[in-house]
């Protein structure tokens, strides 16, 4: 039987999906590209095994395993997970939520109530939640969407980055995660072919339509840390205990 595996299909995850369609292990699941909370939303509801879900969803599940050892992640900024605002971070009165996930949102309001130390009304059905021209109203937006953006914007605050200030820690976006016990013969497998996608970015940036407005090659070369090393589950677990006080 097939495993059922749910990925992101954002451009931070191409490599990653670039290294399963090219590996043998293709022909022994089946993959779906989703959005970060579809793909949470199908690992919660046991539709898929193994998901690449923002690392916040774990909260919701009574059972789940870190299933490679490779994350979307950062040390520093990220480049694609922001705080949008027309005034400085001390003066939002509100923030617009973005729909797609869960973790940004939950880190921005971490970082909005433990580091910046405000208190703002969080708005989750902003009928035009990408952007904002409201001098008081910041919005937090992630991925593709973001790209081209930080120009139009008075403040500019990327979250991995003020994540680090906070802490001193890098920041794990999303993990792959398993709602039941994987085989380890199933895992090895899977972390070679991860892997042999990470090698290759070269050739995923080939695959990519190019941009004027935004560094493709740096953000997959620079900006994202993919490995999931022992501070980036320090941190992982240190952001679940911080939306538990929320």
């Amino acid at each position: 039987m097939k495993l059922k595996i749910s990925a992101v299909s954002y451009t931070n995850t191409k490599p990653f999906i670039y290294g399963i369609q090219h590996a043998d292990l293709l022909n022994k699941i089946e993959l779906s590209l989703d959005t970060p909370t579809d793909c949470a939303q199908k690992l919660i509801d046991n539709k898929v095994d193994i998901g690449l879900i923002p690392v916040a969803a774990t909260l919701n599940m009574p059972y789940w395993e870190i299933v490679a050892d490779y994350c979307i992640g950062a040390v520093g900024p990220v480049n694609s997970v922001f705080i949008f605002s027309n005034c400085a971070i001390k003066n939002v009165r509100r923030v617009q939520l973005d729909p797609e996930s869960r973790s940004s949102n939950n880190l921005a309001k971490v970082l909005l109530k433990n580091f910046w130390k405000i208190q703002p009304e969080l708005i989750v059905d902003a009928e035009d939640y990408t952007t904002s021209t409201d001098p008081e109203t910041a919005c937090v937006l992630i991925g593709d969407r973001t790209f081209g953006k930080k120009d139009k914007y008075a403040f500019v605050y990327d979250l991995a980055e003020e994540w680090q200030k906070f802490t001193g820690l890098p920041f794990c976006f999303a993990a792959w995660i398993a709602n039941k016990p994987i085989p380890r013969e199933f895992i090895d497998e899977f972390n070679v072919a991860l892997k042999s996608g990470l090698d290759h970015r070269s050739e995923v940036l080939k695959e990519l339509t190019p941009r004027t407005d935004f560094d493709l090659e740096d953000y997959l070369m620079h900006k994202l840390d993919f490995d999931l090393t022992e501070k980036k589950k320090e941190a992982l677990h240190l952001f679940l205990k911080y939306i538990k006080e929320l």
